[in-house]
C-alpha cells in the first residue's frame, strides 16, 4: 500500500504542468562533458548542412515532390535551431577550467540544463518526418490524408507521453511513461513495416528499393530511442547515463532526420527523372 501511494504521488507530481528536468549529476569528467559537447556540435553541423542541401535541390525536382523536399528541409532547420539551444544550455550548465593538477575540471554551474528543447523538437519534427515520407510516395489523395493524420497524431502523442518520464529520477514513473509511449510507437512502426508494404510495392521500378530503405531506416533509427530512454532504468546512473543518453539521442536524430532526408531527396529525384522521361504519370 505504501509503495502504491508513493507511486501514485510521484505520478501525480509528474503530470502537472510546471515540470522541470531532474538536476544534473555532480561527478562529471572532462572526457564525458566534451563527448556530449562534440555530439551536440555534430548535430548542429549535420542538420544545418542538410537543410542547405535539401533546399538547394528544390529546383531539380518536379513540382509533385517539392512539398515533400521542402518539409524535409523544415525538419532539419527546426532540429538545427533546437540543437543550438540544447548546445548553449549544455555549455551554460557547467564551469570548465584548468584544475590545480594541470588537467581540465568540470563542475556543475547551477544553471539548469534544459533538455526539454529536445522534446519540443520531436513534437514538431517527428510528425513531419512521417508526412514527408507519405508525400514523396505520392499515394492516392484520400490515403495520403488518412495516413498523414493518423501517423502524425500517433507520433505526437508518443512524444508527449515520453516527456513526463524523461524528467524523472523515480524508476517506477519512468517505466510507466515509457510503456505508455510504446503503445503509439508500436502502432507507427507497425504501419511503416506492414501497413505501407502494399503501397511500396506499387512504386515505380527503380524507386521501390529507395522507398523501402526510407521506411526501414525510419524503423531502425526509431528503435534507438526507446533503448536510449531506458539507459537510466537499467543500472546506469549519474554522469555516465546522461552522457550515453545525450550521445544516443544525437546520433539517432541525425540518422532519422538528415540521413532519412537524403533518402527522401533521392526518391524525389528519381521520380522526377522518370516523369521527365515520360515513364511516370505526372
Amino acid at each position: 500500500d505504501h509503495h502504491r501511494d508513493s507511486f501514485g504521488s510521484s505520478l501525480q507530481l509528474s503530470s502537472i504542468g510546471c515540470l522541470t528536468m531532474a538536476p544534473l549529476a555532480q561527478d562529471w569528467t572532462y572526457a564525458e562533458w566534451s563527448a556530449v559537447y562534440n555530439a551536440l556540435s555534430f548535430g548542429i553541423a549535420g542538420m544545418g548542412s542538410a537543410t542547405i542541401f535539401f533546399w538547394l535541390q528544390l529546383p531539380n525536382v518536379t513540382k509533385n515532390y517539392r512539398t515533400a523536399l521542402t518539409i524535409t528541409g523544415i525538419v532539419t532547420l527546426i532540429a538545427t535551431y533546437h540543437y543550438f539551444r540544447i548546445f548553449n544550455s549544455w555549455v551554460a550548465a557547467f564551469n570548465v577550467g584548468l584544475g590545480v593538477n594541470g588537467s581540465y575540471e568540470v563542475t556543475v554551474s547551477g544553471t539548469p540544463f534544459n533538455d526539454a528543447y529536445r522534446y519540443v523538437d520531436w513534437l514538431l519534427t517527428v510528425p513531419l518526418l512521417l508526412v514527408e515520407l507519405i508525400l514523396v510516395m505520392k499515394l492516392p489523395q484520400k490515403e495520403t490524408v488518412c495516413l498523414a493524420w493518423t501517423l502524425g497524431i500517433a507520433s505526437a502523442v508518443m512524444v508527449a507521453l515520453g516527456y513526463p518520464g524523461e524528467i524523472q529520477d523515480d524508476l517506477s514513473v519512468r517505466w510507466f511513461w515509457w510503456a505508455c509511449a510504446m503503445v503509439p510507437f508500436v502502432y507507427v512502426v507497425g504501419t511503416l513495416v506492414v501497413g505501407l508494404g502494399a503501397a511500396t510495392a506499387k512504386q515505380p521500378e527503380g524507386v521501390v528499393d529507395l522507398v523501402s530503405a526510407a521506411r526501414y531506416l525510419t524503423v531502425v533509427s526509431w528503435l534507438t530511442y526507446p533503448f536510449v530512454y531506458i539507459v537510466k532504468n537499467i543500472g546506469l546512473a549519474g554522469s555516465t547515463a546522461t552522457m550515453y543518453e545525450q550521445i544516443g539521442y544525437s546520433a539517432a536524430d541525425v540518422t532519422a532526420k538528415a540521413v532519412f532526408g537524403v533518402l527522401i531527396w533521392a526518391i524525389a529525384n528519381a521520380k522526377s527523372r522518370l516523369e521527365e522521361e515520360g515513364k511516370l504519370r505526372a
